[in-house]
């Protein structure tokens, strides 16, 4: 059974550890049902007893807890049992409360005292750069899911971060385009001022212009608002048909409430840059239907990907976001790059990683690429009308495949030092 431990109070965090160390029968089980026909068996004989320490660092109890929170540490563990054959894998998790320098003492106690090998999630991205110092300073991987500032893979890339889930250029380039040929040409942005939500702005706000659109004003607000009032007045006046908020679950949803009470939907496309499935199912298909999203993972889009969401919700009582499904994407790569390897050795397990593609649920063909993205199919998400869905977590149709290339920012123009010009 799983060990589980937990700590609080003022400025502590709160932790789980988790542990699986597999009999030989379900290590046998796993290994046939994960291990392709003819392949090899990888053995871990250089690791010591085989064992292996995952962190996942998240909000446990914030305003994102929905889209990361304690299914991220789920989807981390699922990973772990389906892929830890032959290994002792344990995973640790703790809440970094939003706060930079919580996350890094965090990452710090675990690098040094914990024997955490890698960390994964890493919700926020102001808690994924300053985590990234600590990381790198120590020589460890990161597999980040909930850190989305396109940074990660520009000017800030490292060699031993992995950006998996998705990042701000994605989301801009696909949100754009698709709200500009809907007729939404004149746009208005309500920024969250984290590094993520500037990102997120300024990559969306070069693609509209590129696709012929308009850009009339932003507003930035700060984290957790309540009242998005003068925001969204002032929005109106300039106006925008679009409506635009470059913010993560929280804000997003309180935002997209709002703006439906003060009837602006009726005037102006609301367009949630970072909505994810959660956001969704809280804000209800009455509020938020039309609305576009750009998502690398629903869970209803093939067989696989329902398999695996089925068995998620009988642990998360929730059906997953992309956030999750990243999560346990990153980390069963990460585990078969051990094993592969036969060490822990953040640039040894690296260079696996990047060697093998990434054939998933998540990802059918993805790859790491040398700006240190994770390179992968996205998707153009339509929200589902009242009356539409079939359940309470049936919310979208997918409109539309948007090859990985496609979207990626192209490597003959980005800013990573790692990307040889």
């Amino acid at each position: 059974m799983p060990r589980t431990s937990e700590t609080g109070g003022d400025g502590e965090e709160t932790m789980v550890h988790s542990r699986f160390k597999l009999s030989a029968a379900t290590c046998l089980a796993i290994a046939v049902l994960s291990t392709p026909v003819g392949a090899q068996t990888e053995t871990a004989s250089n690791l010591s007893g085989g064992r292996v320490k995952i962190g996942v660092l998240t909000d446990i109890a914030g305003p994102t807890a929905m889209a990361n929170g304690k299914g991220s540490v789920i989807a981390a563990e699922m990973a772990a049992e389906d892929f830890g054959a032959g290994l002792d894998v344990e995973v640790v998790s703790a809440d970094h409360q939003g706060k930079p320098d919580i996350g890094s003492q965090i990452a710090a106690r675990w690098f040094d005292v914990e024997g955490v090998d890698a960390i994964a999630d890493m919700q926020g991205s102001p808690i994924g750069f300053a985590v990234q110092n600590v990381a790198a300073q120590k020589s460890k991987i990161m597999l980040l899911s909930g850190s989305t500032s396109s940074d990660f893979n520009g000017k800030a890339c490292s060699p031993l971060t992995v950006q998996w889930t998705v990042d701000t250029y994605n989301l801009a380039k696909g949100a754009a385009k698709a709200v500009i040929e809907a007729g939404g040409t004149k746009w208005y942005f309500l920024t969250v001022d984290q590094a993520y939500g500037h990102a997120l702005t300024r990559d969306t706000s070069e693609q509209v212009k590129l696709n012929g659109g308009q850009v009339a004003g932003n507003s930035v607000f700060p984290p957790n608002t309540s009242d998005f009032a003068s925001f969204l007045l002032t929005a109106s006046n300039a106006g925008a048909n679009v409506i635009a908020v470059a913010a993560s679950s929280g804000d997003t949803v309180t935002a997209l409430k709002q703006a439906d009470e003060f009837g602006l939907s009726a005037k102006a496309k609301i367009v949630p840059l970072q909505s994810v499935l959660t956001d969704v199912h809280a804000v209800g298909l009455k509020i938020a239907h039309d609305a576009y999203e750009v998502s690398p993972f629903y869970w209803d889009r093939t067989p696989e990907t329902r398999a695996w969401a089925e068995r998620f919700y009988a642990k998360a009582n929730i059906m997953p976001t992309s956030f999750h499904a990243g999560v346990y994407s990153s980390v069963a790569h990460y585990l078969k790059a051990v094993k592969a390897t036969g060490t822990h050795e953040a640039p040894i397990v690296m260079k696996q990683m990047e060697k093998e593609r990434v054939h998933d649920f998540f990802a059918s063909d993805g790859y790491i690429r040398a700006d240190r993205k994770m390179i992968h199919d996205m998707y153009l998400l339509r929200v589902k009308k009242p009356g539409e869905n079939k359940g309470d977590w049936d919310l979208y149709n997918v409109v539309q495949t948007l090859p990985g290339e496609s979207v990626n920012r192209p490597l003959s123009e980005s800013s990573c030092p790692l990307v040889k010009k």
